[in-house]
Order: structure tokens, then sequence, then C-alpha cells
């Protein structure tokens, strides 16, 4: 394009404003095709993703051009992840309301780090901070930080329990680090997810030094396998199993916990919202008597991507954990975010969190939570009418499901996936291969789980000749 004043184009396209004029049609082109959309990519439109490989540019490039090519080859290559047939990872849809805030907080571009930098980010991080502890029932005072996922709340509890932990041993990590420091216990169950594992790793805390507990055959922690527990001990546990969605005894593991004066930090990145459902809060008895947890509002919640939440009784203890100082940074007498989370420079993520609470209600919330876990025990049942295994008591929103043997199963989950008409991951349940099955968009009606199940149906029946 040769030597052009930039700047000048620039403020040209904010006034002319084409170019959100071109995305806006893109992106309505996109949700009225997502309902026909296959849910993962063509062959072809992977292999049209090489048109992406090129030098570095040394000119600038026409914006419409970039839109074009976007829209043309990236929308193709795209999951459908926020449709009514996505099964995967646990990956939630996205509610319309909350859509429409994110691109309307795209445009403002905030950083919610600090308060100077954006007034209304923090409000609303102090609105749904309360809102949060009021929905799962803690305590009030309990801070919130807000993420990008839980893998991230679970580092910053983590840390703040780790820290609290030895400073009950008279050991500041602030002052003297970690070299040197008093041993702390940490004790899991043996099918913790993978986040907490990396987050104890990130933190200087080895397999070797963390005490594991048998767990049941839904992956629960059993009780009685719990070691003693005493005032230098971090529990971790479980609200919905990361296979089969199963809840370890959070008011027993507390009781104990808090007569040893333990630290309990609670996983429940999905399970977490079992608290809001009179029909499923007995998964959660004694959620409150935890001192930590972590929750994506992402996933069963259908906010959009990434909005994680970690949330810490005690405020003090996050805050220490999260410290940082310089002459630049301007703290406020109102909520500074950057106080609760490891980030100075974060999105603006509690807008939409605010937008999708606010317009769901409790009684809404509790809707969607009941509506995802009734849809699962539907697609349960649907299946076992039609001769599959489901391995797991359905109590959330996961199901587990097997053929007749291991080979039909792995064989039946490759040509569901190749069929891309429906899509869910595979997972080892009793050492064995199963099916996954995370029911989280609120998209997903009883009509398209009957879709889905002819095609298990189908898939399994091109999988059995060439097992058999």
């Amino acid at each position: 394009m040769g030597h052009i004043n930039l700047q000048n184009e620039m403020m040209e396209q904010l006034k002319t404003k084409e170019l959100m004029e071109q995305a806006k049609t893109y992106a309505y082109d996109y949700i009225e095709n997502l309902p026909y959309m296959d849910v993962s990519p063509s062959c072809e439109a992977l292999e049209n993703l090489l048109k992406f490989e090129e030098k570095m540019p040394e000119e600038s490039a026409s914006p419409s051009e970039i839109l074009f090519m976007l829209h043309k080859y990236g929308s193709k290559a795209t999951v459908a992840k926020s449709g009514a047939k996505y099964f995967g990872f646990v990956n939630g849809g996205v509610i319309p309301v909350a859509l429409a805030t994110k691109w309307l907080t795209d445009i403002w571009d905030q950083n919610s780090g600090l308060y100077i930098m954006s007034p209304i980010a923090s409000k609303l991080e102090e609105v749904c901070e309360k809102w949060l502890v009021d929905l799962f029932g803690l305590q009030k005072g309990t801070a919130a930080g807000f993420v990008s996922g839980s893998s991230v709340a679970t580092i910053c509890a983590v840390t703040a329990a780790r820290n609290k932990l030895l400073f009950n041993q008279g050991y500041d990590v602030h002052s003297k680090g970690l070299f040197g420091a008093p041993k702390i216990r940490v004790v899991v169950g043996e099918d913790a997810h993978s986040s907490v594992w990396k987050a104890l790793s990130m933190l200087g805390i080895g397999r070797d030094m963390v005490e594991v507990v048998p767990t049941d055959d839904q992956g629960r922690m059993i009780i009685g396998k719990l070691p003693p527990l005493d005032s230098k001990t971090l529990v971790i546990a479980q609200a919905g199993n990361v296979t089969g969605g199963a809840f370890d005894s959070i008011e027993e593991i507390c009781t104990l916990a808090n007569q040893a004066s333990a630290w309990v930090h609670v996983d429940g990145a999905f399970g977490l919202w079992a608290a809001v459902s009179g029909k499923r809060k007995y998964l959660t008895k004694g959620l409150e008597k935890a001192d930590s947890w972590s929750v994506d509002a992402h996933k069963t919640l259908n906010a959009p991507f990434d909005c994680g939440v970690v949330l810490c009784k005690d405020r003090d203890s996050l805050v220490s954990a999260m410290q940082a100082s310089g002459s630049y940074l301007q703290y406020s007498d109102h909520r500074d975010g950057m106080l609760y989370v490891p980030e100075l420079s974060k999105r603006a993520r509690s807008v939409e969190l605010w937008a999708v609470i606010k317009y769901l209600g409790k009684v809404g919330i509790e809707k969607l939570v009941d509506d995802l876990c009734d849809n699962a025990e539907y697609f349960a049942e649907k299946l076992t009418e039609q001769g599959f295994h489901v391995e797991n008591n359905v109590v959330f929103n996961q199901i587990v499901v097997k053929c007749e043997n291991s080979e039909i199963t792995s064989a039946t989950l490759k040509n569901i996936q190749a069929s891309r008409k429906c899509w869910c991951s595979g997972a080892l349940w009793q050492n064995e291969p199963a099916i996954r099955i995370s029911i989280c968009s609120w998209q997903t009606t009883q009509k398209d789980i009957d879709d889905c199940v002819n095609i298990f149906v189908a898939c399994r029946r091109l999988a059995t000749p060439v097992i058999m």
C-alpha cells in the first residue's frame, strides 16, 4: 500500500464505522448459520487455514480484506461450541445478552486492574462479588477475584492457602521465600483435576509431597481413608468430578478440617452451581464451611469465555497472596481488581458476568442449571434404551458411556467425532476407554438429544463390524 498516514486512516475508520458494520454483518451471518453448522470443521476448512501462513507483512494491509479473510476462512474453521450438539470439555454455550454485552465491552476495551482505569468494571466486580456470595450461600465478606478460568482461580486459592498455612507456623513467605520454609501438607483425591496438579506444581508442591486419598467408583474421596488432618494441611475437594460429575462429601471433609484448623479448597469449576438448584443443592452441602472455592461462569452459567472466579473467605489472605507494589500504581478507596488476582492487565469480564446474573436472576440460574442436569438424565436414559452402558450416577451434567467392549467404545467415539454432527470427548473410566458427555449449553433441547442418540447408534453400528 506504500507509505500512508496510519493515524489519519484509523481516525477515518472510526468515523465511518464501515469496519464495524462489516464485522456486524459477518457476526450476524455466523449466528444465523450456527444451527445448521457441523459441530467441527470440515477437512476443506482446515486445509484453508494454510492461507493464513505468510511471511511477516512489510506494509499495511486492507482492514476490510482482513475481516473478509477471517470470515471466509476463519468462521468455517471454528468449533460450534455455542450450538446445541457440542458436548465436549464442559464448554458452555453463551447467553445472548452476555454476547451482546461482550460486543459492547470490546468497544470499551477496559483494563479492570485498577478503579482509576475503569470505574464501571470496578463497580461491577464489587456487585458480582456480593451476588456470587449470596448465590452460593457463603459467608458475607468473602472475597472474589475475576480471572480467565478455574485453572488460574485454583492457583490463586492454593497460593493464599499455602501462604496462610506457613504464616500460621510463624513463617512469612513474602519476605523469606519458599527455600527453607516449613513443610505443609496437601491432601487430594486420586481423581483430582489436572488443573489442581498444575497449580500445586507451579507453586512448588511436587507430586511426592501430596497425600492422595483413594476414591470410590464414582471418583469421590473415601472419607474413611482421609489421613489425620492438622493446622498445616490443605485439603482440596471436588464439586463435580471432571469425568463423571460426582461430588466429594464436602460437609464431612470440612467438618474434619475445621476441627483440625486445616484449610479446605473446593474445586467447583462447573459443579459449584449445584448450590443454586433446590433439587441439587444437597450435592454441595457444607460448602460454606470451606475456606476457598474456584468456579467458572463460562461453563454451567453460559457466560462468554473467559470468565473464572476465585472466592476466598479470608479476604486478607487472598489480597496478601496477590500483592503487588510500584510507585506508578494508583490505588483507590474503591475496589481495585488487581488486588485479588495475579494480573494488573485484565479484561473487564465482570461486565459480562453481571449481565448474565442480572438477566437470569436466582430463578433463571436455577432453571438453567436444572435444565442442563435434566437433559443429562434424559440423554443417559435414551442411550440406555439403545443398549449403551451408562457407567456413572448422573447426578449433574456429566455422562460416562461405554459400549460392549473397549474396542467398540473407542471406535464409536472416533466415528461420532468424524461425523461432525455432534461432538463429545473421550476419557478413561475405571482405567477403560469411555465416551464423556458434558451437557453445558442452554440451546440443547430433547429433540437435539434424540438426534444425537441416533448418531450414537449409527456410529456404533459402523464400529461393530470393524471390530467383530
